[in-house]
């Protein structure tokens, strides 16, 4: 038995009418798919399969929670993932993914396995930015991390070795004079 054939849905032998399934994503199953941007987590997916003639609907409810690691510190962090996903499966030659909803099987085959599809659903409810809230961050990560950004503007001198080529807004609000020529050309282009 694979590590995926529990996620795997024999569609062919499928009855009419609604079918429901219910999965539980742990770590063993964020470990073994092996997918980047969720390595842990705890989730609920609650499936439902609606058998046509001509389609398979599949309404996916995802609720939990995905772990991963703070973009400042590197320590774990809890994201809430709460989602509802759309799949539609048809029968075909081959396999062809035709749009992020949309999905032809080979009707020899006639089952479709949802591992990739359900950890795709986890990994695109994660913000892409994931950062632990003001004051949480690992103290001592955090300690070091400010030993090396960028100093305020009166250290700006230290950082840059003394040179004065600033191309932004001084604190007068006047631009750099080398941005007045390109300014010119902007302007002749409107007329």
């Amino acid at each position: 038995m694979g590590k995926f054939d529990a996620y795997k849905i024999d569609l062919k032998n499928l009855s009419p009418g609604q079918h429901n399934y219910e999965y539980f994503l742990e770590n063993k199953f964020f470990v073994d798919i092996d997918g980047t941007e969720v390595q842990k987590g705890k989730v609920k997916v609650q499936l439902s399969v609606k058998r046509t003639s001509v389609m398979f609907e599949m309404n996916f409810h995802v609720e939990g929670v995905a772990i991963v690691p703070c973009d400042r510190c590197l320590d774990d962090m809890e994201i809430p993932v709460d989602t509802n996903n759309r799949l539609i499966v048809k029968f075909g030659k081959e396999y062809v993914e035709e749009s992020d909803e949309i999905v032809i099987i080979p009707e020899d085959e006639g089952a479709i396995n949802l591992a990739w599809f359900l950890y795709e659903f986890v990994a695109l409810a994660v913000p892409m930015k994931h950062v632990h809230a003001p004051g949480k961050c690992n103290k001592a990560m955090s300690s070091k991390l400010k030993k090396h950004t960028a100093k305020s503007s009166d250290d700006e001198d230290d950082l840059d070795g003394g040179m004065e080529d600033d191309i932004s807004m001084d604190d007068a609000g006047s631009t750099d004079p080398r941005w007045d020529a390109l300014k010119g050309l902007v302007e002749n282009d409107n007329n």
